[in-house]
Protein backbone atom coordinates (compact mmCIF):
# COMPACT_ATOMS: atom_id res chain seq x y z
CA UNK A 1 0.00 0.00 0.00
CA UNK A 2 2.84 2.51 0.84
CA UNK A 3 4.51 2.31 -2.12
CA UNK A 4 1.29 2.56 -4.70
CA UNK A 5 0.77 5.75 -2.29
CA UNK A 6 4.02 7.41 -2.69
CA UNK A 7 3.62 6.61 -6.57
CA UNK A 8 0.36 8.61 -6.92
CA UNK A 9 1.68 11.18 -4.38
CA UNK A 10 4.98 11.22 -6.87
CA UNK A 11 2.66 11.26 -9.76
CA UNK A 12 0.34 14.19 -8.58
CA UNK A 13 3.55 16.18 -7.16
CA UNK A 14 5.71 15.92 -10.34
CA UNK A 15 2.64 16.39 -12.50
CA UNK A 16 2.01 20.07 -10.73
CA UNK A 17 5.70 20.73 -10.82
CA UNK A 18 5.72 20.02 -14.84
CA UNK A 19 2.88 22.85 -15.22
CA UNK A 20 4.88 25.08 -13.31
CA UNK A 21 7.74 25.11 -15.34
CA UNK A 22 5.61 24.88 -18.46
CA UNK A 23 4.19 28.14 -17.29
CA UNK A 24 8.11 29.30 -17.01
CA UNK A 25 9.01 27.97 -19.84
CA UNK A 26 6.05 30.20 -22.00
CA UNK A 27 6.79 33.09 -20.25
CA UNK A 28 7.68 35.51 -22.97
CA UNK A 29 11.21 37.73 -21.96
CA UNK A 30 9.37 40.40 -22.27
CA UNK A 31 7.17 39.83 -19.63
CA UNK A 32 10.07 38.06 -17.64
CA UNK A 33 10.82 40.77 -15.67
CA UNK A 34 7.86 43.30 -16.48
CA UNK A 35 5.68 44.52 -13.24
CA UNK A 36 2.23 42.96 -13.93
CA UNK A 37 -0.14 43.61 -10.70
CA UNK A 38 1.82 43.36 -7.56
CA UNK A 39 4.49 41.62 -8.15
CA UNK A 40 6.86 40.60 -11.41
CA UNK A 41 6.36 37.03 -13.30
CA UNK A 42 9.89 35.86 -12.50
CA UNK A 43 9.26 36.43 -9.10
CA UNK A 44 6.06 34.51 -8.50
CA UNK A 45 8.27 31.99 -9.94
CA UNK A 46 10.93 32.47 -7.58
CA UNK A 47 8.70 32.20 -5.05
CA UNK A 48 7.09 29.55 -5.37
CA UNK A 49 10.66 28.05 -6.56
CA UNK A 50 11.87 28.74 -3.12
CA UNK A 51 9.20 27.44 -0.88
CA UNK A 52 8.91 24.36 -2.13
CA UNK A 53 12.57 23.66 -2.14
CA UNK A 54 12.57 24.57 1.58
CA UNK A 55 9.24 22.66 2.26
CA UNK A 56 11.02 19.52 1.12
CA UNK A 57 13.77 20.04 3.95
CA UNK A 58 14.46 17.62 6.18
CA UNK A 59 14.30 20.40 8.45
CA UNK A 60 13.72 24.54 8.44
CA UNK A 61 17.12 25.07 10.47
CA UNK A 62 19.79 24.37 8.16
CA UNK A 63 17.89 24.44 5.06
CA UNK A 64 20.06 27.18 2.62
CA UNK A 65 18.91 26.92 -0.91
CA UNK A 66 21.35 26.72 -4.02
CA UNK A 67 23.55 29.33 -5.46
CA UNK A 68 22.37 31.85 -6.79
CA UNK A 69 19.70 32.58 -4.49
CA UNK A 70 19.68 33.30 -1.12
CA UNK A 71 17.49 33.55 1.79
CA UNK A 72 15.30 36.56 1.13
CA UNK A 73 12.29 35.02 1.16
CA UNK A 74 12.56 35.23 4.86
CA UNK A 75 12.97 38.69 5.04
CA UNK A 76 10.16 40.27 7.06
CA UNK A 77 9.81 42.95 5.11
CA UNK A 78 9.20 41.54 1.74
CA UNK A 79 12.37 42.57 0.08
CA UNK A 80 12.93 41.17 -2.89
CA UNK A 81 16.25 39.58 -4.15
CA UNK A 82 19.12 41.57 -5.19
CA UNK A 83 18.25 40.57 -9.27
CA UNK A 84 15.84 39.30 -11.42
CA UNK A 85 16.88 35.72 -11.98
CA UNK A 86 17.25 33.96 -15.26
CA UNK A 87 14.43 32.09 -16.58
CA UNK A 88 17.58 29.55 -16.78
CA UNK A 89 18.68 30.20 -13.38
CA UNK A 90 14.80 29.11 -12.35
CA UNK A 91 14.71 25.87 -14.59
CA UNK A 92 17.72 24.72 -12.65
CA UNK A 93 16.62 25.14 -9.28
CA UNK A 94 13.05 23.56 -10.73
CA UNK A 95 15.01 20.45 -11.68
CA UNK A 96 17.43 20.39 -7.94
CA UNK A 97 14.00 20.90 -6.69
CA UNK A 98 11.84 18.30 -8.68
CA UNK A 99 14.83 15.67 -7.75
CA UNK A 100 14.67 16.44 -3.90
CA UNK A 101 10.44 15.95 -4.40
CA UNK A 102 10.67 12.33 -5.63
CA UNK A 103 13.99 11.53 -3.55
CA UNK A 104 11.60 12.76 -0.20
CA UNK A 105 8.43 10.87 -1.91
CA UNK A 106 10.72 7.36 -1.99
CA UNK A 107 12.14 7.61 1.57
CA UNK A 108 8.72 8.10 3.35
CA UNK A 109 7.93 5.49 5.33
CA UNK A 110 4.94 5.69 7.93
CA UNK A 111 7.65 6.28 10.93
CA UNK A 112 9.08 9.39 8.55
CA UNK A 113 5.42 10.16 7.02
CA UNK A 114 4.25 11.68 10.79
CA UNK A 115 7.10 12.90 11.87
CA UNK A 116 6.27 16.98 12.71
CA UNK A 117 7.68 19.90 10.47
CA UNK A 118 7.56 23.09 12.57
CA UNK A 119 8.12 26.84 11.07
CA UNK A 120 6.89 29.75 12.18
CA UNK A 121 2.83 28.75 11.73
CA UNK A 122 3.47 25.97 10.17
CA UNK A 123 2.74 22.95 12.11
CA UNK A 124 2.52 19.92 10.08
CA UNK A 125 3.20 16.26 9.46
CA UNK A 126 5.68 15.73 6.64
CA UNK A 127 2.94 13.95 4.43
CA UNK A 128 0.60 16.75 5.08
CA UNK A 129 3.48 19.19 4.10
CA UNK A 130 3.69 17.34 0.81
CA UNK A 131 0.18 18.21 0.10
CA UNK A 132 0.53 21.85 1.62
CA UNK A 133 3.51 22.08 -0.96
CA UNK A 134 1.80 20.29 -4.18
CA UNK A 135 -1.01 22.60 -3.32
CA UNK A 136 1.18 25.74 -2.99
CA UNK A 137 3.19 24.60 -6.66
CA UNK A 138 -0.26 24.21 -8.62
CA UNK A 139 -1.77 27.67 -6.82
CA UNK A 140 1.30 29.70 -8.37
CA UNK A 141 1.09 27.58 -11.65
CA UNK A 142 -2.52 28.89 -12.29
CA UNK A 143 -1.30 32.21 -11.18
CA UNK A 144 1.57 32.40 -14.09
CA UNK A 145 -0.62 30.47 -16.23
CA UNK A 146 -3.23 33.50 -15.83
CA UNK A 147 -0.89 36.01 -16.25
CA UNK A 148 0.39 34.26 -19.53
CA UNK A 149 -3.67 34.26 -21.01
CA UNK A 150 -4.15 37.48 -19.92
CA UNK A 151 -0.32 39.04 -21.24
CA UNK A 152 0.16 36.70 -24.23
CA UNK A 153 -3.91 34.87 -24.53
CA UNK A 154 -1.93 31.88 -24.64
CA UNK A 155 -1.18 29.42 -21.48
CA UNK A 156 0.34 25.68 -21.21
CA UNK A 157 -2.34 22.85 -21.04
CA UNK A 158 -2.83 21.06 -17.99
CA UNK A 159 -0.46 18.17 -17.40
CA UNK A 160 -2.72 15.03 -15.85
CA UNK A 161 0.27 12.96 -14.75
CA UNK A 162 4.20 13.52 -14.24
CA UNK A 163 5.94 11.92 -17.56
CA UNK A 164 8.98 10.70 -15.14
Amino acid sequence: MINKLKETIWNQFGAAIDMFENAINACPEKLWGNQIGEREFWYLAYHTLFWLDFYLSDSPDNFQPPKPFTLSEFDPEGALPERIYSKVEMINYLDHSRKKCKKRIQALTEENANQKFIFGSINLSVMELLFYNMRHVQHHAAQLNLLLRQNINSAPRWVKQVQN
